[in-house]
């Protein structure tokens, strides 16, 4: 009797663990195991790289410098138990912002982020859900933000949210354009045939006897491919906002934990010596299409990332190109540059800390149109 109890038993695990077998083998990821991270500096436990980040400051010059010297396109650090993914490839990006851009919608939700947003109600920092559907809905302007209704006629957006959404687009649309406009300044008084084929377009499509209008910009592509070479060789920040993935992944033959922040280099895309030529170099000619198409700002490849792409692209984009063409547009029209006195060119130094330039730019601006069109400026 006890032999067949002792049989029955083994039967009974036998099966036990045949099916829990084979629950495990028709459930387990098709992901590879996480030994396929991309490749980065072995972490602590718990704490992760972040000893290596306190030592290394600005981190994200480290980040790019370890990237270059090994030949990385993509890396990986963790700080405390969150994987953050550097990426300076066009080709491993667009996997994540394009080909699984589904996967890499969410943001991450920093406290610096919810106070800047309102507590999230605005769209760039908020992550996916209802409140970022709902403010995705508007166009740029105040007047629209004010009149949006729901399907039952209520006002779809509260003070605080049109508020937030209003702080989004003015830092979307001050900084990035005139950071990108004193740079070209700096970059054309130094190449001077640059800056008269600039003015000459200026004065062939719009002449000296009125200013530029917004209805000129379509025809000012050598404006446009000054201001884009400007995004490309000197972006406002390092990295784009970070996009955080909502499961495990595979990008480009690595594993990408779920909850991954992704940091695509705007360095490491715009000054990437695979995709640019002399990538150091101050060239808006590089930009102008044979045919004689108009110059866009935006890359959909992300050869260069100035207001990024997919369903986290800046909702800005139209506004913001806008913004800074025409601002480089009336600064070359209205004025002729040249180095300050007792100087020969202007020094070019990006600040250690940001991307900016070390010095706030400084020039010799003088008037060359008529007295009576600066009158109708102010």
């Amino acid at each position: 009797m006890a032999i067949i109890v002792l049989h029955a038993t083994i039967l009974f695990l036998a099966f036990t663990v045949t099916i829990l077998l084979f629950k495990k083998i028709t459930t387990t990821s098709t992901l590879p195991p996480k030994s396929c991270l991309p490749p980065g500096p072995k972490p602590w436990p718990i704490i992760g790289n972040i000893s290596i980040m306190i030592r290394n400051k600005p981190f994200f010059r480290w980040v790019h410098d370890t990237m270059s010297k090994m030949g990385y396109e993509i890396f990986c650090i963790r700080l405390g138990s969150v994987h953050v993914i550097a990426v300076t490839s066009p080709e491993i990006a667009c996997e994540f912002l394009k080909k699984q851009d589904e996967n890499y919608m969410a943001r991450p939700t920093f406290l610096s982020a919810e106070l800047a947003s309102g507590g999230f109600s605005g769209t760039i920092f908020t992550t996916v859900g209802d409140q970022w559907r709902k403010m995705k809905r508007k166009d740029d302007l105040l007047d629209v933000l004010i009149t949006l209704k729901d399907d039952q006629g209520n006002t779809l957006l509260t003070s605080e949210e049109i508020k937030a959404q209003i702080l989004e687009i003015m830092v979307a649309t001050i900084d990035n354009p005139s950071n990108a406009v004193e740079w070209a300044i700096a970059e054309m008084i130094n190449q001077p045939e640059t800056l008269v084929r600039a003015v000459q377009e200026l004065d062939q499509v719009v002449g000296k006897n009125r200013l530029v209008q917004e209805s000129d910009l379509n025809n000012l592509n050598y404006i446009k491919a000054c201001v884009k070479e400007s995004f490309r060789l000197h972006p406002i920040v390092a990295f784009n906002l970070p996009h955080v993935s909502i499961c495990d992944t595979m990008v480009a033959g690595y594993f990408i934990p779920k909850g991954s922040h992704i940091l695509l280099s705007r360095p490491g895309l715009g000054r990437n010596s695979k995709i640019w030529n002399e990538p150091l170099r101050f060239n808006p000619e590089r930009h102008l299409n044979y045919d004689g198409s108009h110059v866009i700002l935006n890359d959909p490849d992300l050869h260069l990332l100035s207001f990024s792409i997919g369903r986290r692209g800046c909702p800005a984009v139209n506004l913001g190109s806008t913004i800074s063409i025409m601002l480089l547009a009336r600064l070359l029209q209205g004025f002729t540059w040249s180095p300050p006195p007792n100087t020969t060119c202007i020094k070019l130094l990006e600040a250690i800390d940001e991307m900016s330039l070390s010095n706030p730019l400084l020039a010799l601006a003088s008037p060359r149109l008529d007295e009576r069109l600066y009158a109708c400026i102010t």
